[in-house]
């Protein structure tokens, strides 16, 4: 499986205080950002599969939520992560 325990706790540990801090928003986008990137690269090998695009476009949308969410918060965090993911609006 593409994301496991292991994966997700260096996903944290990188981007959160900790690997047990699953709730910041920069983990979380983080997160988001490694199942986009794993769901883009499965859409371009099967082009019909409608319904994972579907979570695909789901999870962008999360992400944007966080990342507003953060601007509004700490604009100083927002351009850390996006700095970080290499993300642009």
């Amino acid at each position: 499986m593409y994301l496991n325990t292991e994966v997700k706790k260096e996903i944290f540990t990188k981007h959160g205080k900790n690997e047990k801090d699953t709730g910041s928003a920069e983990g979380q986008i983080a997160l988001f950002t490694f199942r986009i990137n794993h769901l883009t690269s499965h859409l371009k090998e099967n082009k019909k599969d409608h319904s994972t695009r579907r979570a695909l476009i789901r999870l962008v949308g999360k992400r944007r939520n966080l990342l507003d969410y953060l601007k509004k918060k700490d604009i100083e965090r927002y351009r850390s992560i996006i700095a970080e993911l290499n993300l642009r609006k």
